[in-house]
């Protein structure tokens, strides 16, 4: 059997989080953690032009306290349910902090 070449690459360091968004809420706020463990997020923006997903990576950058730059949606861009990555900042931190903005 031929040994096959490939690469290996460091990756990025950090969490994610499964997301259900809801747009044009009257504020900006995590409503419930489902059972599953994905964290329903209400923003206050339409979903035309990706003005959902700045609000709410904006809204949740506030959240964890860190930059932006720090966080992106990695899949389901264009749906309500989303997969957040979040650099340098493991995944019990991360919850520790929505937990204490849950409504």
């Amino acid at each position: 059997m031929p040994i096959r070449n490939f690469h290996l690459h460091d990756g990025k360091k950090g969490s994610a989080i499964a997301v259900r968004v809801t747009p044009r809420a009257s504020e900006n706020k995590i409503a419930e953690v489902l059972e599953d463990g994905t964290v329903k997020i209400h923003v206050a923006a339409p979903p035309e032009d990706g003005e959902a997903n700045e609000k709410l990576l904006a809204y949740l950058a506030e959240i964890l306290n860190i930059p932006k730059t720090r966080i992106e949606i990695v899949a389901g861009a264009t749906g309500r349910d989303k997969l957040i990555s979040v650099l340098d900042m493991d995944a019990e931190a991360v919850h520790k902090r929505i937990l204490a903005h849950l409504d």
